[in-house]
Parts: C-alpha cells; structure tokens; sequence
C-alpha cells in the first residue's frame, strides 16, 4: 500500500505539536525547601504544615519540603548552609544587614519583577512599606515581611496590682520606682533570659533609640557620627542603673528565651520586655501551657528626660521570608499566597501574636493588645528594626556583646559603646543608607 507523503508530513507534525505528559510546566515536578522557625505553639507547626499542604493540593506538581528549626538552631544551620552555596528556597529573614549580606554574596533571588509586576499589584497589599523596604538591598527586594510589630511591655496585671502600682510608668524614672514596688513586694519585676544574648540587647537598643532619637542612630550609621557618642553611653549608664537594682529572675544569664518566657508564662515575673509573638511563646513555655492570657497588658517603652527621641519612636521587627537563589518561580508564587490576605487573616486567628503585614487583614486583628501593638507601629515617626538584625553580622554582634557586657559588669557603658565603634569602623561605609 502506498503511503500519501505529504499526508505522513501532516500527521507527523501535528504529533509533534501536541502537548506531551511531563513535559509542560505545569506537570513539571518541583521542590520547594521551606525552613521555618514556626515552633511554639505546636500548633503553630501543623498550621504552617497546612498551609503547605493546602497550596500542594492546589499545585500538584509542587513539593513543598518543611524543615522547623528553633531560633538559634535556625541561625546555626543556615550559617553553615550559606558558605556552601545552596541556600534553602525559602527561609526565615529578620531582614536588614543579614540579609544584605547575603544579597551582596549571590545567594538570594531578586523577586522585584514579580512585587511590582502588574504596577506594584503584590507590592501594595503591604501596610507596612519600612518594613517591606528591609528586605531591600541596593534597590533590590529579596523577600517580603510576614509579620511587623513593635517591642513593648508585657506585664502582669495582678502582680502590678500587688505591688501598690495602678498606673504603668510613661517615664523612665517612673519604671525605676515601679521596679522598686514590685522588689519591696517580694515580686521579681522582670523577666529576662541572657543565654542567647539578644534579648538584653532590646534594652540597650531602646535606650539609645530614647536617648539618641533617629538622628543619633543615622549618624552613626552613615559615619557622620559614631557609635561611641554620648547617645549610646547614655543607653549603656541606664541600662546599668536598672542591672545595679537586681530585677531579674536568680540565674538570668544562664536562662534561655523559652526559659525567660516560662518565667513570665508561668506568674512568676512582673514584666517581660518582647516583640508581638510574646504571648504565645509565654503560653508554650508556660507549665500549664497556657499562660496568663487573660493578666496580660501591654505598654510602650517608657521616655527618658532630656532624650531626644520622640514618644512615638519604636524599636521592632517582626519575622519575614527571604528567598534563596535557586528558588523555582513555584516558590515566589507560594511566598505570594503565603502574604496574600486570606492567609495572613489565618495566621492572626492563631493567636501567636501576629502582626499582619497585608492592610487587608488588619481588621482581623481583635486583640486588644496586640491592636496597641499594631498602633505603636503605624503611628511611629521612626521605626528601628533591632540593631542585632539592621546593621551587618560582625556589628550585630558586638552590640549583643557589648550589651551583656553591662549586664555582666564585664564593660562600663563607655566601653561597651567604644567596643561597638571599634567595629563599626571596619564594618560600616560613609554615607551607608540610613535606617527607612
């Protein structure tokens, strides 16, 4: 039988042009390594598991791969993965220096293109823009904020009211007094584990931020100034006037953060000076597991006399996503459902202290405190993201040094600033872009 040429051509090419099963991209199987630092609660961990979960049944093609790693563990495999070139698709970001310093080595994907897409569609669901622009290098974004708010006092009502205090201090002078209240009550006033060291540093931090305001901060930053000036000795005398008054549960620089929690969670301090995500972490690592939700009240970090900051001036941050290098377009897309309203209003009803980042879930926010939260961040004339995360790594970390040192009485409060410059001199540029 003769076979037609130019009809076996046809055939021939229409079978060729017909789409084929594991070819197309959105058969395409792909892997997204996700490490998150979701532990506490654990419930927290299986909603994350869900919401993998629920984006996996929507894309069947997509693998999402969890790893759930507490903080500091966090910290220390992700410093060994970044050397090796083979950063996780999507990982935990504090933002600022850190993550800078990874941009300027390669190791993250610029996910601009897809933020501004459709005249900055993804981008303007954001509330908070200074804290979006963190995640920002050399106008470049490289993730996106998750979750914003602000460092305050968490303090226990009923211990308050035991100690004679109705109303919480808006001075510094006033704290010191309420201090000495709740010590003469036979109650320890505040909460603070220093084993991991970054707590204490908030204290510093706030300080300096009270003292010095913005421009003490800038100026230092852009080398205009220095870390050594009076702003940030003044910082380091306070701090030390409060350690002189032995506040703290017996042992404190051995505790760690969960342990320095518990204390708190548990009734056994009057004051615990923390981010947003406080009362869940307090309720984890609580005895009964739950914490004193219902003794909690929150409060700003009090004014210093003759500080030139301003009274609505905070120091924050909050938890966020970086993207990795060899992230597929599958994990852009994830981290955009994962910012998307619907999903951030989920998060708020966990009630872990979630601060959302999209403006159209605020409204889901109905706890009064972390409303007070929310406020004190949309409010701020100047928002400073914590040294330990703004400025870059060998920095950071001789702030956390140099803080303890005050709480150890290892460094004067001179020494301590002067140590932080001594850095920042090899570490930091003239004329760096100051904090947003």
């Amino acid at each position: 039988m003769k076979i037609n040429r130019r009809l076996m051509l046809i055939m021939m090419v229409l079978v060729f042009a017909m789409p084929m099963r594991g070819v197309t991209a959105q058969d395409k199987k792909v892997t997204i390594r996700w490490w998150h630092i979701f532990t506490a609660p654990a419930s927290f961990t299986d909603f994350a598991q869900g919401l993998a979960n629920d984006y996996m049944k929507d894309h069947p093609n997509v693998n999402i791969e969890i790893t759930v790693l507490e903080n500091d563990a966090f910290k220390t495999r992700l410093a060994t993965a970044m050397p090796s070139g083979d950063p996780p698709d999507l990982f935990q970001s504090w933002g600022g220096g850190v993550l800078g310093s990874y941009a300027a080595a390669g190791l993250l994907r610029d996910i601009t293109p897809e933020l501004t897409a459709n005249d900055n569609e993804w981008k303007d669901t954001f509330s908070a823009q200074a804290a979006l622009d963190l995640y920002k290098y050399d106008s470049k974004y490289y993730g996106i904020a998750n979750d914003w708010g602000a460092v305050g006092f968490w303090y226990n009502k009923d211990l308050f009211a035991k100690a004679g205090i109705k109303d919480t201090p808006k001075t510094w002078d006033e704290f010191l007094e309420d201090v000495k209240k709740l010590k003469d009550a036979g109650i320890t006033p505040i909460a603070l584990g220093e084993k991991e060291k970054w707590p204490g540093h908030f204290w510093w931090v706030y300080l300096a931020v009270r003292m010095g305001g913005k421009e003490a901060f800038n100026a230092a930053y852009t080398r205009t100034g220095t870390f050594a000036d009076k702003p940030f000795i003044q910082a380091g005398e306070l701090l030390k006037q409060l350690v002189d008054m032995n506040p703290f549960p017996e042992g404190y620089l051995g505790l760690s953060y969960p342990e320095e929690a518990g204390v708190m969670g548990n009734g056994q301090a009057a004051m615990e000076l923390m981010g947003q995500w406080s009362p869940g972490v307090q309720a984890s690592s609580a005895k009964d597991g739950k914490g004193i939700p219902d003794k909690l009240g929150w409060f700003p970090f009090p004014m210093v006399k003759d500080g030139a900051g301003d009274p609505s001036d905070t120091m924050g941050g909050g938890n966020g996503i970086a993207v990795g290098k060899n992230a597929p377009d599958e994990a852009v897309d994830f981290l955009k459902y994962l910012s998307s309203a619907d999903v951030q209003k989920q998060f708020v009803a966990q009630n872990v202290g979630f601060v959302p980042t999209n403006k159209g879930a605020e409204s889901a926010l109905t706890d009064p405190l972390l409303q007070a939260v929310l406020k004190a961040r949309n409010n701020a004339k100047y928002f400073q993201l914590y040294y330990d995360q703004f400025l870059p790594p060998a920095v950071a970390q001789t702030v956390v040094d140099s803080a303890q040192g005050i709480f150890t009485g290892d460094l004067s409060p001179e020494d301590a600033a002067q140590a932080i410059e001594d850095v920042a001199t090899t570490q930091l540029q003239p004329a760096a872009t100051a904090t947003p």
